[in-house]
């Protein structure tokens, strides 16, 4: 049985390579104490560095989305690649302040297969050989403790978002907008649910990657030369994913680009711009509905992960609950970039000082749960 780690710091690094699968976004904080863990001024960034991933290596991490031929050997050797970029990453954070102590660093890993149904979820990854590469303690596997308490395993995040983000007496929606977008409702009254609301940028990556042989629409700009085809759009949203009641989580075992050009078969007509106007507007559509539902009260929502960088969905979702103010976490003292980086910082924190790490009403786990598994230095 796992004890306590001796905490004699408060710098963490974290690592986070999401859905999108364009790199590894890394963060070097000084995290506050638990006691004072609301206090977002306590929190400092100190260091940031992002690690591309190559072509091949996202191809790879593709290919395992499904299953497929020897796929046990090229899972392994792409979690032994990862490591090595998790590595790089490690070191420019620490060569930018190399004197401090860092008490362990908080991984993700690689989401390649999400089945909670099923009761597992698999991020790949090699915590092992990031500890013995970095020489650092490393907390990984976050997401299977809460799977085997029968919660989702995700999102993870709103425990972080509820201690940085939340304002006693408003409700406010912190909006991530990564490959699947997730929504954490902070409630006036201090409680908070949170949930995936289904695809964010993967569609639209997807979409044009086939088509422009861009990896992402920068700015939205193709969806904008694009009109939004009303009846694929309400195809697309007749998925039963939309209307589970949450808890619940996605990815891309169900929202892919074969999911996509099944629909389209009876859309033949439609321009490669229209469909990825319409994907913007499906994006938007499904978390507009989420937050209309289940935040009705809301009056602000803070937004980030690389879909926050995109002026046409962001102007989709002003559009369609123009009520509500729309926001970058920016505004909060957090940049969009960087916050689900500081959240498995912050995670990591968790477990060391054997705190939980979920919230059981977002996940459906049976309980509070500390979350992750160490790998000494």
């Amino acid at each position: 049985m796992q004890t306590a780690i001796q905490v004699d710091s408060n710098y963490y690094i974290g690592l986070m390579s999401g859905t999108s699968l364009d790199g590894v976004d890394g963060v070097l904080v000084a995290l506050p104490e638990q006691d004072h863990a609301h206090d977002r001024d306590a929190l400092q960034l100190l260091a940031s560095a992002h690690i591309p991933f190559s072509i091949a290596l996202k191809q790879q991490a593709m290919a395992l989305q499904q299953a497929g031929e020897n796929e046990i050997e090229r899972e392994a050797l792409l979690a032994n690649q990862l490591a090595a970029i998790y590595a790089q990453c490690v070191a420019e954070l620490r060569a930018q302040h190399p004197d401090l102590k860092v008490q362990a660093i908080g991984v993700h890993g690689q989401t390649i297969r999400h089945r909670p149904e099923l009761g597992f979820t698999r991020q790949t990854n090699n915590p092992a050989l990031l500890a013995e590469l970095s020489g650092l303690d490393v907390i990984a596997d976050f997401r299977s403790r809460d799977i085997a308490a029968g919660g989702q395993g995700a999102p993870l995040v709103p425990a972080f978002h509820r201690a940085m983000f939340a304002k006693q007496g408003e409700c406010r929606v912190v909006l991530n907008i990564g490959g699947i977008s997730n929504i954490s409702v902070l409630h006036a009254d201090g409680s908070t649910i949170g949930f995936d609301t289904g695809p964010g940028n993967l569609l639209m990556d997807a979409w044009i990657l086939q088509h422009l042989g861009q990896a992402y629409d920068a700015d939205g700009a193709w969806a904008a030369l694009g009109k939004v085809d009303p009846a694929l759009l309400a195809r697309l949203s007749e998925d039963s994913f939309f209307a589970q009641v949450p808890p619940k989580s996605t990815g891309r075992d169900l929202f892919h680009l074969p999911w996509l050009q099944q629909h389209l078969q009876s859309f033949s007509d439609l321009s490669a711009a229209d469909v990825q106007a319409t994907l913007c507007a499906f994006t938007a559509k499904t978390i507009t509905d989420a937050i209309a539902q289940f935040a009705p009260d809301c009056v602000a929502v803070y937004v980030c992960g690389g879909g926050a960088c995109n002026a046409s969905l962001m102007r989709a979702l002003a559009q369609a609950l123009p009520h509500i103010h729309w926001d970058k976490t920016d505004s909060l003292g957090i940049a969009t970039q960087h916050v689900e980086a500081i959240a498995f910082a912050w995670l990591a924190q968790r477990f060391v000082q054997r705190k939980a790490g979920n919230i059981s009403e977002v996940t459906a786990a049976r309980g509070a749960r500390i979350l992750g598994a160490l790998y000494p230095a």
